[in-house]
């Protein structure tokens, strides 16, 4: 892969970061307080929400910051590499961390919330669905890996 190709990916990569920053540290809080002035009898919500959402920025940051390492070993010519496999299998685990987070929310605003539901659902559904997706992809590009990695020891110790 090219130093560019890379490095377009990193910026993408970094201002993604940067907007979920943004978003946990000005524009939850402000929602939060706006929807529990407007909804009194649910404004008992507004820190379970707050608290929930920063627990999913955890996960969803700390993969991003993975892809940031296995992009620094790719342009190192390290791809092939037991440091890429970890890389992948942490994206792995924390694209899945997410999608449970997601799955446990959708469920309690199922369980225990009245009125029109139904856009919060939606939104929880395409999170999950997005979030899984990642976790599957990682996992079949660390499996590839790990056996691209065997055939070339293998090959290694026959030439």
């Amino acid at each position: 892969m090219k130093q560019g190709t890379t490095l377009f990916l990193k910026i993408t990569i970094i201002v993604i970061g940067l907007a979920a920053l943004a978003v946990c540290i000005w524009v939850l809080p402000g929602i939060a307080s706006r929807d529990a002035e407007a909804h009194p009898e649910t404004a008992y919500l507004q820190y379970p929400f707050l608290i929930s959402a920063y627990v999913l920025a955890i996960p969803f940051l700390a993969g991003l910051y993975q892809t940031l390492k296995l992009l620094n070993e790719i342009d190192r010519n390290r791809a092939f590499s037991e440091y890429a496999v970890k890389a992948l299998w942490r994206i792995k685990n924390n694209a899945a961390l997410v999608s449970l987070i997601i799955a446990a929310a959708v469920l309690y605003v199922m369980a225990g919330m009245g009125g029109d539901r139904t856009g919060v659902i939606m939104l929880g559904f395409i999170g999950l669905f997005a979030s899984s997706v990642v976790a599957v992809f990682a996992a079949l590009l660390q499996k590839v890996l790990q056996d691209a990695i065997a055939i070339q020891a293998e090959n290694e110790l026959t030439v």
